[in-house]
């Protein structure tokens, strides 16, 4: 009466599916063909056998998507053979859901009958796919060779089981058929089973798949399986023998009780000897596995069947004809073999717990050899060598041995000990192994490698404790800089594991992220921030936002992936803000970030962050920082770009960075980066300057910032100050001019220590107007231009080139006051070194300063001519100056010869540069008075001057040819000039002329005037000028 109920609902689902539209019974059984396939992929048995269903399954749903589009047979035979389909695929889902969460012990035990269910669906499944294709054999034309190949593999599958499987279950099969039922048996065959299932032989795992066998077992009991519950009661006994599902309080009971039989042997012995009994007949070894012979004798199993299978028929002792070969195992004699071997264990722990205590290197070394051959011989072994104290004493040692070999034993057997063993991985850390094991991890010791691999083993390896470990490990004893060691060394394995057990690490506490970071391993960091969650990215940020960072760091940090996160929170709520900002600065330093900076769209995001009010004043201060990076270094507006690599707009750009600076409370944090902004952008785009200068009022607010408490501030405006005056300088002066400005401006030219700001001060000085004569005063007045002539002496090459420019302020011929003063600071010395040994510019520049001091030394000779005096024995012999035809010196008439510049300024009309050779000729010519130029012309002509200035006509520029023919007009009024240079000068004339000397132009009229002076003054004039103009 019980089943009436569900045959009716199953008599009225029948009636549903008959009168259901086809359609809809198909769109169900590809669902159900989905469900199933996923599902099939999942079984962690026969794993082969579930996937070859799976991808059948997903064979099928191909071939009914392709009857869906058609027009499926509406026929009796289409929609029963559907329906059988769907039968089908139930019956491989129910057989997926019945093997997919069980005991995977007992999955392997069953994996025959598991290969042959599967396989049976899989046919059944294919004759019904059989039966729908027949039926819309036109539908499924396109495809007919792909669904007869599916349908022939599917009726045919043959599966088999994994034959490392199958030699598992013989084994045991045969070990239950011969009762071996000792602990040996059990510890070996349960090591097989477990990594033939991916289960790691811990006693708790073990335990586990025990109870799933016990559960089996009993649902077998109430199936009524009597052959099952059988089957599994035999291997739940032989199982449970194994050292691994033994309890613990019965292994500690079972050791104690071996203990106190031994106590009566000398304490100094490691073994009692063996009965008689025990020895093989055959190998003279204690025996292995003991058979009894049908007469009673008994052998090892291996060895009897060796003796039996080489055609002996006889007791291999008595020599006995024996006439039955048969034998049986000797369960009795196994197991007091097996007491014999438990016993010497413990006579050995207890000698090796002696050894050990006596911290001798060579005892220690013995104790540990022998621990590991314990643990070898029997897996009780290592819960054995805990109870007797070994495990502890092995990590009490380690910290005061000073062998780093014996070091390195002792941590080799531990990994020994607690391998796949969790009691001695707890015992371990609650002695605080980790403390005494961390610092043998020091980088290139012995024992390096051997306390990796023993922490790799507790932090890593498989274990439902591993978490609690891993935390234990970061609170112990922190290992994460000496694993970061290891990272970057050369060995790739010993990197690879050092690597997952920083991830558990990091895993386990965030904080460990940021002391990788320290010590410059920052993948972990990076993910922390690119995947965590919210308050993982906040707390990490907070703390490494203050790590100094190299530059290869910050690239470091860049390719693995943190600027775009950072970009992302650089978008949310003020404190997110905040931080990301602060790390985005120190990442904007290199190009190759700012590089990915923009393309991330980084600019105008903080642009505009940075122009928005409602923000705290670290907001746009951090925003600045950026910007002043992304310009630095002489990037100027190539980084400020939008996401599709337009240029913003600079003109607002600056005007925006301009405002700032009208805000005289905002905080150097704020006004040193505009500063530097400014500079950087407007230096790159000299066009912004006049927006800067002329349409927000740049020179008037920069000056401001020149009385600025903060000494960087002043720097970063004066450097801004000297850029914007190169354009227009006005106001500068005035500002100077006010009460204790000129001081502290003179305190930027001494300060030696910033060469940028001083390079920029002496430059801005340069660039003011020459006729602000109260300021030159001033200027040496306050010692100034002893600051100027320092910088001369000392400053960098650019600070030089514009210390000269400034000096032109002090040079000028209408000022000798203020010459004397450059002289007597020692600038001329200066000044021909800079003709040898400077720049282009500076060879230039010092050309010229020299040039307005030559200017005055005719006069300056003639006044200090005029006031010489005789001595009382007639007038004293003096040499005169060639050139001025007095007594000169360089500190008396400022005399370029005296100074010994005229060579290095001929030098440099030799080599070809116009701005030298402009300033040379300039220089020169100061030396020959058109009045009166015998004495000068002849100086030129001693010191090699004159050619060099006649083939200036050939390769000077016109400016520069004027001035050569300047001076060769002075030079060519004397005859002998004429007749030691007019031959080599007339030619290059000529060309100038254009071969007629009324050509228009000044250079033509300059080069027509020389040659008619050098025909007037020829004495074997052969009327070339006749010969031009006729």
């Amino acid at each position: 009466m019980h089943n009436q109920p569900f045959k009716t609902h199953f008599q009225l689902f029948t009636a549903m599916a008959e009168i259901l539209p086809i359609g809809t019974i198909l769109a169900v059984a590809i669902s159900q063909v989905i469900k199933t396939a996923h599902a099939a992929k999942d079984v962690v048995i026969e794993k082969e056998s579930f996937r070859t269903l799976s991808a059948h399954l997903f064979d099928i749903v191909s071939v009914l998507k392709q009857l869906e589009l058609g027009e499926l047979n509406e026929s009796p035979i289409t929609r029963k053979a559907l329906e059988n389909l769907e039968t089908d695929v139930k019956k491989a889902n129910a057989l997926v859901e019945k093997y997919k969460n069980r005991g995977r012990f007992y999955l392997l035990i069953k994996c025959r009958h598991i290969v042959k269910e599967v396989q049976d669906v899989t046919r059944d499944i294919g004759k019904s796919l059989n039966s729908l294709c027949l039926a819309n054999a036109e539908i499924l034309s396109g495809i007919s060779d792909e669904v007869t190949r599916l349908q022939n593999e599917m009726q045919r599958a043959e599966f088999a089981t994994c034959q490392s499987q199958i030699r598992i279950l013989d084994k045991l099969d045969q070990g239950l058929a011969s009762q071996k039922l000792d602990n040996g048996f059990a510890n070996d065959i349960i090591v097989d089973i477990a990594r033939a299932v991916g289960v790691t032989v811990e006693p708790s795992e073990i335990r586990k798949e025990l109870d799933s066998f016990k559960r089996e077992k009993e649902e077998a009991e109430n199936r009524k399986e009597r052959a099952e519950v059988y089957l599994l009661e035999q291997i739940i006994e032989l199982l449970s023998r194994a050292d691994a599902a033994q309890d613990y309080e019965h292994v500690k009971g079972q050791y104690m009780q071996r203990l106190r039989v031994i106590e009566g042997h000398d304490p100094k012995s490691e073994s009692i000897p063996p009965f008689k009994a025990f020895i093989c007949g055959i190998t003279n070894n204690v025996m292995v596995d003991p058979v009894s012979l049908s007469n009673g004798t008994a052998y090892s199993r291996v060895a009897i069947e060796a003796w039996f299978g080489s055609g002996e028929k006889t007791d291999p002792i008595t020599g006995e004809p024996l006439e039955d070969l048969s034998f049986r195992s000797n369960i009795q004699l196994r197991q007091s073999i097996q007491e014999w071997k438990e016993l010497n264990y413990c006579m050995i722990i207890r000698s090796c717990k002696s050894k050990l205590m006596s911290r001798n290197d060579s005892s220690v070394e013995d104790a540990v050899y022998q621990i590991r051959d314990l643990i070898k011989e029997s897996s009780i072994n290592k819960d054995w060598i805990s109870i007797g104290g070994l495990t502890v004493l092995l990590i009490d040692i380690l910290p005061n041995l000073r062998n780093q070999q014996v070091k390195t034993e002792v941590l080799v057997t531990l990994k020994y000990a607690v391998e796949g063993h969790a009691r001695n991985k707890d015992l371990l850390v609650e002695n605080k192994g980790f403390c005494h094991i961390v610092p043998c991890l020091v980088h290139e010791s012995t024992p390096s490698k051997a306390a990796l691999e023993l922490i790799y083993e507790i932090a890593v390896e498989e274990s439902g404790q591993n978490v609690d470990y891993t935390r234990e490990l970061s609170q112990q004893c922190n290992p994460v800089s000496f694993l970061v060691t290891i990272l970057k060394g050369t060995e790739a394995e010993l990197s690879e594991k050092a690597h997952k057990i920083l991830k558990e690490l990091v895993d386990i506490d965030e904080e460990n992220a940021v002391i990788s970071a320290k010590e410059e391993w920052y993948e972990p960091l990076v993910d922390c921030i690119v995947q965590g969650p919210k308050s993982t990215k906040m707390a990490i940020l907070r703390r490494i936002v203050h790590l100094e960072l190299e530059e290869h760091n910050t690239k470091v940090l860049c390719e693995l992936g943190l600027i775009p996160p950072l970009l992302e929170m650089a978008s949310a709520d003020l404190e997110a803000k905040e931080l990301s900002l602060s790390m985005l600065v120190k990442l904007s330093t290199v190009s190759e970030n700012k590089r990915v900076f923009s393309a991330a769209g980084g600019v105008p995001l903080i642009v505009d962050t940075m122009c928005s009010t409602p923000f705290p004043v670290i907001i746009p201060a951090k925003c600045l920082e950026i910007l002043e990076k992304l310009s630095s270094n002489g990037d100027g507006i190539k980084f400020l770009v939008d996401v599709n690599k337009t240029q913003l707009n600079l003109e607002s750009l600056v005007e925006n960075l301009l405002a700032f600076l009208q805000n005289s409370l905002l905080p150097c944090t704020v006004l040193r980066p505009v500063l530097r902004s400014l500079f950087n952008i407007c230096e790159s785009e000299s066009g912004l300057v006049k927006t800067a200068v002329l349409t927000a009022g740049g020179i008037s607010l920069v000056l401001n910032l020149l009385d600025h408490a903060d000494s960087e501030t002043r720097e970063a405006a004066i450097n801004l100050l000297f850029l914007f005056s190169n354009h227009e300088p006005l106001g500068v002066a005035e500002f100077l001019l006010k009460p204790r400005r000129l001081e502290a401006f003179i305190g930027l030219l001494e300060n030696t220590n910033k060469s940028d700001v001083q390079k920029a001060a002496v430059g801005l000085l340069a660039n003011l107007p020459k006729s602000e004569v109260t300021l030159t005063s001033k200027l040496i007045e306050l010692e100034g231009l002893k600051a100027i002539i320092e910088i001369l002496e000392s400053g960098n090459t650019e600070a030089k080139e514009n210390a000269l420019s400034a000096l032109f302020r002090f040079t000028d011929p209408t000022n000798i006051e203020a010459q004397k003063m450059v002289v007597e600071l020692g600038a001329y010395n200066l000044l021909v070194d800079f003709l040898k040994n400077g720049s282009v510019t500076a060879k230039a520049r010092a050309a010229a300063l020299i040039g307005d001091l030559s200017m005055r030394s005719s006069e300056l000779t003639m006044t200090s001519s005029t006031g010489q005096w005789c001595s009382c024995f007639g007038r004293a012999r003096v040499n005169t100056c060639p050139a001025h035809g007095g007594i000169c010196s360089v500190k008396s008439t400022f005399c370029l010869l005296e100074a010994k510049a005229l060579p290095e300024l001929v030098k440099l009309l030799h080599g070809e540069v116009h701005a030298t050779a402009y300033e040379a000729i300039q220089t020169l010519s100061t030396l020959v008075d058109k009045e009166s130029p015998r004495r000068g012309t002849h100086v030129l002509h001693e010191s090699g001057a004159v050619v060099p200035i006649l083939e200036v006509l050939n390769w000077g520029s016109e400016s520069l040819k004027v001035e050569a023919l300047e001076v060769l007009e002075k030079v060519f009024m004397l005859t002998e000039m004429v007749d030691r240079y007019g031959s080599t000068a007339r030619m290059g004339l000529v060309r100038l002329t254009g071969r007629s000397i009324h050509e228009e132009g000044h250079l033509h009229r300059k080069a027509a005037k020389v040659l008619l002076l050098i025909e007037r003054h020829s004495r074997s004039s052969t009327s070339f000028v006749t010969g031009v103009s006729g």
